[in-house]
């Protein structure tokens, strides 16, 4: 956090606007354990900086007891769940910005070459080990040590079947005014995590940065949009690939991201159950007579993620391979906002130096059928639902 309050988030990069994260009564475990988490770690953070815990907690923290609360903290005109709270010290990052700012750093040391292509499939030398990547155009990129950071990609270059399973996941867009956006920029993000509200379960709204930052979407620049999205158990894009380390084998079905590479924001069409659990979203956390209610959502899109059983990172060597090749994927939807420490993290496991802590849950795991993986805890909604046949249904 202190690293995105620095130079990390300068520019607009990082906007700390509190998080506000409720749930239903009764339905409530992962907040009451979010909140418990959260006061442990700004109790640490106090005493590193000498400040008195309870009051830097207090400061910090705003515990949401009633529906009422939770309409007097969003500041949006609506508000869903019974119990919450508001984190002040919270906020979010802005990816793409972001990423173009670490590429320029990373450039500018002149130590690192960037290749443009399309990765095909892992080089194997004859007695198993990896000697680097073959490429669409059939060139081959060699290498002592290859590491895989492909995110929901992965498991086209890996069997990870049962051990990384790539999800779609909905963001939808509203358009805003200049002035609906300055009031909307004071606002927090929201999260609703109670699993107990069948489609409105992990749905989040994301207030904009100030009018001055606008975005551009397909080509229209200097327009303004409220972001909403669903965290839940999201879509399987069901394919079929030539196994990925042994051609001997038969072919393998696994969960691929959809998406285009023609514009970096193209637009991508989304099933109607999703446009309907935003909209409901939308409903609810907004005025009932607020004119948002009647904008269409203007920019949709599925997000992959690259899913764990358990919601931990897989950060390790492949057991198989000699230590010539090494995994850091499975960021289950929660591995971006690390972007300032986990380039540190993953150079210390591949010098053997993982923290401790961490060794059990970044570790090479068994896989498990996908039906049983327990998660994080934080998704919702309905598990397993196939993109295609949500877009059949409607869309």
């Amino acid at each position: 956090m202190e690293l995105w309050r620095s130079e990390w988030g300068d520019e607009g990069r990082y906007t700390e606007a509190g998080l506000c994260i409720t749930a239903d009564r009764g339905v409530d475990d992962y907040v009451v354990k979010s909140l418990t988490n959260v006061k442990a770690l700004l109790t640490q953070e106090a005493e590193l900086k000498g400040l008195d815990p309870t009051k830097y907690i207090e400061d910090s923290i705003k515990v949401l007891q009633t529906r009422q609360d939770i309409l007097d903290t969003t500041k949006t005109g609506g508000g869903n769940g019974d119990f919450g709270y508001l984190n002040r010290r919270a906020g979010w990052a802005d990816a793409e910005a972001s990423m173009r700012w670490l590429r320029r750093q990373v450039e500018s040391t002149k130590r690192v070459s960037f290749v443009k292509g399309t990765v095909k499939r892992l080089s194997f030398a004859e007695n198993g080990n990896i000697l680097g990547a073959t490429l669409s155009d059939g060139g081959i990129l060699h290498a002592d040590l290859t590491v895989i950071a492909a995110g929901a990609w992965s498991a086209a270059l890996l069997d990870l079947r049962g051990i990384v399973q790539a999800t779609g996941q909905v963001l939808t867009y509203i358009e805003l005014s200049d002035e609906e956006a300055a009031e909307l920029s004071k606002t927090p993000t929201q999260l609703n995590m109670s699993t107990g509200m069948t489609k409105h379960a992990g749905c989040f709204c994301i207030a904009p940065p100030h009018p001055t930052k606008k975005l551009s979407f397909a080509g229209n620049d200097h327009r303004l949009f409220w972001k909403m999205a669903r965290h839940g158990y999201g879509y399987l894009n069901i394919i079929t690939i030539p196994h990925p380390e042994d051609s001997t084998k038969p072919d393998i079905a696994i969960s691929a991201p959809r998406t285009s590479t023609s514009t970096s924001m193209a637009n991508q069409k989304i099933p109607q159950e999703a446009i309907v659990a935003c909209t409901e979203y939308l409903q609810s956390v907004v005025a009932p007579d607020s004119p948002l209610l009647r904008r269409p959502f203007v920019y949709t899109r599925i997000c992959h993620y690259a899913d764990t059983a358990s919601g931990d990172w897989l950060i390790d060597y492949h057991p198989k391979y000699n230590n010539t090749l090494f995994v850091a994927t499975g960021g289950s939807g929660h591995g971006f906002k690390f972007l300032p420490v986990i380039g540190d993290q993953i150079v210390k496991c591949i010098l053997g130096r993982c923290p401790e802590e961490f060794k059990t849950k970044w570790c090479w795991r068994d896989a498990v059928p996908y039906e049983s993986w327990p998660g994080d805890g934080s998704r919702g909604g309905r598990r397993g639902m196939i993109l295609d046949e949500e877009l059949a249904a409607g869309g």
